[in-house]
């Protein structure tokens, strides 16, 4: 840029450059490399937060053991549910066959617990957290349980299972019983059964033919201690006769 004087001399100055105060050029390229960073950065922290946003994580205890029939199994999930058809459901099974208990819906309705296959279940379930509460367990229904959460709309379909939960039913054993175990119970009762009635019935033989044995001998003695009472019929009175071979002696002629 040319300026001109009155005197007729001129002045020639070259553009202004603004520079970071304290330094250069090098001071420059390190505000540049300082944005590209922060671009960079919401660059991956948006799809990220995409996929925690259409992600549920489901966590729940490795084992649990029971002692009294009972067990409430907890879920803990990461998902805002509020708003949403959602279903939460838990399943038996290393594959997962059976369903225990499940609860759909939203949380502007009551929320109700149910089972379609027998179970004694309720639950509640918040914002972080799914409860199954089932009783009356037996020990034969030991098994791996897996929590699964469902967002059924608005879209897109979401769901994801747990690792799953081993529970251990316990039968509580009472100092006061005494149980005894056998190799083959049920066998084994049924011959305790068979000889007890085989019994019974010998007992109520006996006991009869004994009753019936009294009875008849009593009522032979009874006859013993009467006479027999019946008339004789009356006829000719048995009269001695003497042989005609045989004469008769005069037993006054020795007498004299």
């Amino acid at each position: 840029m040319t300026e001109t004087l009155g005197s007729g001399r001129c002045i020639c100055s070259s553009p202004r450059t603004w520079v970071p105060r304290g330094g250069g050029p090098g001071a420059l390229g390190r505000v540049r490399t300082m944005v590209l960073r922060l671009l960079l950065l919401a660059v991956n922290f948006i799809p990220s937060a995409q996929v925690t946003e259409n992600k549920i994580l489901v966590k729940q205890s490795p084992m649990l053991v029971v002692y009294d029939k009972e067990v409430n199994l907890s879920c803990k999930y990461t998902y805002n549910l509020f708003s949403k058809e959602f279903r939460a459901s838990l399943y038996k099974g290393v594959d997962s066959a059976v369903e225990v208990c499940v609860v759909n819906g939203n949380f502007s309705h009551p929320l109700q617990f149910h089972s379609n296959t027998g179970f004694d279940c309720d639950g509640s379930l918040d914002n972080e957290t799914v409860t199954f509460y089932l009783r009356n367990l037996f020990v034969n229904q030991t098994d791996i349980y897996f929590c699964k959460i469902e967002v059924m709309y608005p879209p897109p379909y979401l769901d994801e299972k747990s690792n799953g939960t081993i529970i251990h039913v316990i039968e509580r054993h009472h100092p006061h019983r005494c149980v005894f175990l056998w190799p083959e119970s049920k066998p084994f009762w049924a011959m305790i059964v068979v000889g007890g009635v085989l019994a019974f019935y010998s007992v109520v033989v006996t006991v009869a033919f004994s009753l019936y044995w009294m009875k008849s001998k009593k009522t032979r003695l009874l006859q013993s201690d009467y006479m027999n009472m019946t008339p004789r019929r009356l006829g000719p009175t048995r009269r001695h006769y003497y042989q005609p071979y045989a004469p008769a002696r005069d037993f006054a002629a020795y007498r004299s």
